[in-house]
């Protein structure tokens, strides 16, 4: 099994519409630090990062707020990435986890957790200004 780490953020939104927002990989390069674009290609995605592009493909949509996603790097790599939203409260919480791959040190660990989590509040960010509009 690989180490793994789950990263969560509290957004004072509806479940219902953080799932919507995150159902559409469209929107992934406004919060993600390492999506900078994406376009249909195929069963999925093709997503340009600072590392090359990659190719992701999604959990169908879903009532039970599941946003799983595969990510091959290359013929060799693919990364699955387990992403839930849940009710909390009257709000939503958006859970990530990080699974330590292959061959990655402690260090390179963590800065994966420290991206996730920028990532997360960059989300949380988003949606309010976009609620507020």
């Amino acid at each position: 099994m690989k180490p793994a780490h789950t990263v969560s953020v509290s957004i004072p939104h509806p479940p219902a519409a953080v799932y919507a927002y995150l159902a559409d990989p469209q929107h992934l390069p406004e919060w993600s630090e390492f999506i900078t674009a994406v376009r249909p290609e195929g069963d999925g995605w093709r997503a340009t990062t600072s590392q090359g592009n990659v190719h992701i493909r999604f959990s169908p949509r879903n009532v039970f707020g599941v946003l799983d996603h595969d990510v091959t790097v290359n013929e060799s790599l693919t990364v699955h990435v387990p992403m839930r939203v849940v009710k909390n409260d009257d709000g939503a919480e958006v859970l990530f986890t990080v699974y330590r791959q292959d061959g990655m040190n402690d260090e390179a660990f963590e800065r994966d957790i420290a991206m996730v989590r920028t990532d997360l509040e960059k989300l949380k960010s988003v949606l309010s200004r976009r609620t507020q509009q």
